[in-house]
């Protein structure tokens, strides 16, 4: 079963026609703990703020169950706001916790004379290993990004993918099952549609 968490400000239509082109085989809306049970894979799209995020997902009660499918090695994709929920906190409008599977934090891009925020549109990926989630693509990709916040990992060797902004910063990571775009693969053409395609072989969601 491949789960798709709703926790009411993710940009599901576009991301659920991305897996039905695909050809995605038992893909089921999550809204609770109960229809987590049985995921081999999890996506969790996400638009809005950090704070207001994690809020909804403790009121559906998802964040244990969350941690505890990652933990067991349940392949995961966070898909922008999703990526950043992966770590410890992020400072958007206070601070607040996230799921902690990375160490690291979430932070706003500084003010720039040259670059605006949100940072809104077409941007080159630079690889900086290799990994399942980015098989057949080449270095220097476009990939479609909207956001204001980005995400400091703390381990280097957690970082998939960056790009250079105004600052170059992390637009993907990967360790173990985990994994993370900042970026909005369901936007991102074919390049966002051969992440989800490896994504989707991992746990059998493939046609």
């Amino acid at each position: 079963m491949l789960a798709v968490i709703d926790y009411g400000a993710g940009n599901l239509r576009s991301v659920l026609h991305a897996l039905a082109y695909l050809g995605a085989q038992q893909v089921h809306l999550v809204r609770s703990a109960a229809d987590l049970q049985g995921a081999t894979q999890i996506i969790l799209p996400g638009v809005g703020a950090f704070g207001a995020g994690m809020q909804a997902l403790h009121r559906q009660r998802l964040v244990a169950p969350l941690r505890a499918a990652l933990a067991q090695g349940i392949p995961y994709l966070g898909i922008c706001l999703g990526m950043q929920f992966l770590f410890e906190y992020s400072d958007e409008m206070g601070t607040h916790e996230g799921l902690g599977v990375l160490p690291g934090y979430v932070t706003r891009f500084p003010p720039s004379a040259t670059h605006k925020v949100p940072h809104m549109g077409w941007n080159q990926v630079a690889l900086q290993k290799a990994s399942p989630l980015v098989d057949g693509l080449h270095d220097g990709s476009y990939a479609y990004f909207v956001h204001s916040y980005y995400c400091q990992p703390a381990r280097p060797e957690d970082v998939l993918l960056t790009v250079a902004y105004s600052i170059p910063f992390t637009a993907g990571v990967a360790r173990d099952q985990v994994y993370g775009v900042q970026f909005h693969p369901e936007k991102s053409q074919q390049v966002g549609l051969q992440i989800l395609r490896n994504f989707l072989t991992m746990g059998g969601a493939a046609q």
